[in-house]
């Protein structure tokens, strides 16, 4: 006998994950989408252009925590935090990729200026996480991560 609750959730699982799926693929499409020239920029500076960020200030303020040592380039972990007031964007770029601009986080004032994410990193570079202030203000933190070929420093 053929079990019918595990047939029917079978069932409606196989229609609702691809339907999420095609979701979530569109989602991330409009993202990249909307910020297309900025993600397309070959300079960080220009991807602040495209975005109407004017030059940051570096700034004790916003907070980098990311390795000094990245073994594996292909998954570089970085994080940024800001505790001031009025943050309206965090943006994480890494100076000597093709494409430099990593990640735009949107922050509302119900929500922490508090994220992390993974990159991918062919060389040695400089990251930074800019923050963009309600006021158009923008602060800069910035630090050198070493990538190494297998860990070997190479």
């Amino acid at each position: 006998m053929v079990d019918q609750n595990g047939r029917r959730d079978a069932l409606k699982w196989g229609a609702v994950l691809p339907l999420s799926l095609g979701v979530g693929g569109l989602v991330c499409g409009e993202a990249h989408a909307f910020e297309k020239n900025a993600f397309d920029a070959k300079t960080w500076t220009d991807a602040l252009k495209a975005l109407g960020v004017s030059a940051p200030v570096e700034s004790k303020d916003v907070v980098l925590n990311c390795p000094d040592i990245a073994e594996n380039g292909a998954v570089v972990p970085i994080a940024a935090s800001c505790a001031l007031p009025g943050v309206k964007k965090i943006l994480f770029f890494v100076e000597k990729n093709p494409s430099p601009l990593v990640a735009i986080f949107n922050v509302s004032e119900d929500i922490l200026a508090n994220f992390s994410t993974r990159t991918k990193m062919s060389q040695t570079s400089d990251v930074m996480a800019v923050v963009v202030m309600q006021d158009a203000r923008a602060w800069v933190a910035r630090k050198e991560i070493k990538v190494t070929l297998g860990g070997c420093g190479g």
